[in-house]
């Protein structure tokens, strides 16, 4: 049997070989050990896949500041719903894909028609300071936003709902009629029993428990930075080792909080932040992925006729969705990151049925509505109205001018012994003129004095009066000839003059204030002039929108993963804190929204809301406008991000655990 040739002998080897041989043997060794590496390598990467590996941080760039780091008053906020996203956690929980799916839920189910809901909860629970996460702790978060003196935004979504205790595990509601739209109230996020049950209800906005949160989402805070203010102006993550879900690779996640869009735009290009949400597409960079995310929101121009009466007519209203070309408004306000709106029920978003009737922009047609309206351009207007022959100068601006009806005339015959109110008016109109009635009293009977009035007008308008039926003195008696001259000198008739312009009020920010400006163009094109005014969101939904003081308004809307336009469009919601901007009112259109309500069946409800969209397109209360997409920035380094819809922007991190920047090759 041949051995291995041993050490020795291949120094003897290599002696043998000439300096060539040597040199060519060299090479072949080298091609060979390389060959082998290859393949070597080639194997393991064919039997091998790249993995997320754990580890790696981001920071995300915010315009606002957290004030409440708590789920039952997050709402209020962009900022603490982006943190409460990651820090907390609830019964169920939105997909990548915006279905609504378990969360904490091992399991539920929809009972008595859908007016019991049952949840059970995993097991091995447990809050971020290691304390068991139970049943208790749901009814807790439930009873604490139903108490009036927490002043909890999402009271509303729990009101006449009870909930009790079925095990430590389970939990159920009881509602007083069946609700499609009760699951997605269940994604609200649960705080601790044993934290918060010590503090009473008017000091829960003030608790330091505020800006500690305990949850049990896949994050936890380690720590926050105030300014001198007292603003939250960064604060750290960590991964939560007591995660039930998925662990996150990613080990911490830094928030940085800026008080304008400039401001953090400039941090981003410095690179002090990886990770931002644009509001205008101008800002793309290239050094970041974009995620064009879309939301199931949409921005309109709503109508208030109890502030501008001409939007009272549904012609005008008409006239204004047809002056409005929509298409313009996504191409250069939006730079195409959107689409157009025809309705309130987005039907591309939720696979309902197209409307029938849609206003396409026709600019010719909405002229002829307008005129057909009354409402003609100022240089055409025959009419000797001051405030006319004031608008004169506003070129292609359209007014309406209406006979001004007198508010009082005299219709019957009056003489002595006449009474009543007719009397009294017929006296006061002779006291203005003392030298027709120099007593002036008003008494409501029709007395010698009033008599010798009369015989003085008639005397002083002879002409008028007398003379046209062979008179030549007056009678002191109130009959076709005195009554007529007497509705002409005693009561005020002329025009009112209605111009065809508002004001549209907006957020002070730059894609709606450019939406503002195209909007003015497109609807002066038609006769129409509008003032523009802007206000920051803080001041516009306290002083604007809540005591409803605006002609019209620039704002957007947001659905729910389950679409409810209940709260937009019922009339019961017109005034705050309803969300009927519109302040429309249909009495079948409410019968839908509720019957829409009512039931559990996808159809029905696609039925009953496909029926209430023809109805409001129909009244156009507003200018449906365009959805924007959601535009995220993210570092290149971050992989994994899996989101095509979402329901609001937080919750573009409902998948954060499959977020990576790190990998491995496993075999």
């Amino acid at each position: 049997m041949r051995k291995w040739p041993s050490k020795n002998q291949w120094r003897q080897f290599f002696k043998v070989l000439s300096p060539k041989e040597k040199l060519f043997f060299s090479i072949f060794l080298v091609l060979f050990l390389g060959s082998f590496s290859f393949l070597i390598f080639q194997a393991y990467l064919n039997n091998t896949t790249i993995q997320p590996a754990d580890g790696g941080s981001f920071v995300e760039g915010v315009v606002g500041f957290p004030r409440w780091i708590n789920p039952i008053y997050s709402p209020s906020n962009d900022a603490d719903k982006d943190i409460t996203q990651l820090i907390f956690s609830g019964l169920m929980k939105y997909s990548p894909s915006g279905d609504i799916v378990p969360d904490m839920a091992k399991k539920y189910e929809a009972l008595e028609e859908g007016k019991i809901w049952e949840f059970y909860l995993k097991e091995e629970l447990f809050w971020q300071d290691g304390e068991p996460l139970t049943a208790d702790d749901i009814i807790f978060t439930i009873e604490t936003i139903q108490n009036s003196d927490i002043k909890s935004p999402l009271r509303a979504n729990w009101l006449g709902v009870e909930v009790e205790k079925i095990s430590d595990l389970g939990v159920r509601f009881s509602l007083t009629n069946e609700s499609p739209i009760f699951l997605e109230n269940c994604t609200l996020k649960i705080i601790p029993k044993h934290i918060w049950e010590t503090v009473i209800p008017q000091n829960f906005p003030l608790s330091s428990y505020n800006l500690k949160p305990i949850g049990s989402g896949p994050y936890k805070l380690k720590n926050l930075t105030q300014d001198q203010e007292g603003k939250i102006v960064s604060l750290d993550l960590n991964r939560n080792p007591y995660y039930y879900g998925q662990k996150p690779h990613l080990s911490k996640i830094a928030f940085r909080f800026f008080e304008t869009e400039e401001e953090l735009i400039s941090a981003f290009r410095r690179g002090v932040v990886q990770n931002m949400a644009l509001s205008s597409p101008e800002n793309l960079n290239s050094f970041a992925n974009l995620y064009s995310l879309s939301l199931p929101r949409y921005f309109s121009v709503f109508f208030n006729p109890d502030q501008a009466k001409i939007l009272a007519e549904e012609k005008v209203r008409q006239a204004l969705n047809y002056g409005t070309d929509k298409k313009e408004l996504v191409d250069k306000v939006l730079l195409d990151y959107g689409r157009v709106v025809n309705s309130p029920i987005l039907p591309e978003f939720y696979g309902f049925e197209e409307p029938e009737k849609v206003y396409q922009y026709n600019p010719v047609l909405a002229e002829e509505m307008l005129e057909k309206a009354g409402f003609v351009k100022v240089d055409e207007l025959r009419s000797s109205s001051p405030l006319a022959e004031a608008l004169v100068n506003e070129e292609g601006l359209r007014i309406k001018t209406v006979k001004k009806e007198p508010a009082f005339q005299f219709k019957s015959d009056l003489s002595r012994g006449s009474q009543g109110d007719e009397v009294k008016e017929l006296q006061r109109c002779l006291a203005k003129d003392p030298e027709v009635y120099p007593e002036g009293e008003v008494t409501g009977y029709f007395g010698p004095k009033t008599e010798g009035a009369v015989n003085n007008f008639q005397e002083k308008y002879k002409e008028d009066i007398l003379t046209p039926i062979g008179l030549t003195q007056g009678t002191g008696d109130v009959k076709s000839m005195t009554r007529e001259k007497l509705n002409e000198i005693c009561f005020e008739t002329g025009e009112d003059v209605f111009p065809l312009k508002f004001t549209l009020t907006t957020v002070e920010q730059p894609v709606l204030i450019e939406a503002a400006e195209q909007l003015k163009s497109q609807w002066q094109k038609i006769g129409v002039k509008i003032e523009i005014t802007t206000f920051d969101v803080f001041t516009l939904e306290k002083d604007i929108i809540k005591p409803r003081k605006f002609e019209t308004l620039l704002f957007g809307e947001v659905l729910g993963t389950i679409p409810d336009p209940f709260p937009f469009w019922h009339s019961s919601q017109k005034k705050d804190p309803g969300l009927n901007l519109a302040s429309y009112e249909n009495k079948e259109g409410d019968k839908l929204l509720e019957e829409a309500r009512q039931t559990l069946d996808k159809e029905l409800r696609k039925e009953k809301l496909e029926e209430f969209q023809s109805i409001l397109i129909e009244d156009a209360p507003c200018v449906f406008l365009y959805t924007p997409d959601y535009l995220y920035l993210v570092s290149k380094e971050i992989k994994g991000i899996k989101n095509k819809t979402i329901i609001e922007p937080s919750q573009r991190f409902s998948e954060i655990e499959e977020w990576y920047i790190k990998t491995k090759r496993v075999w």
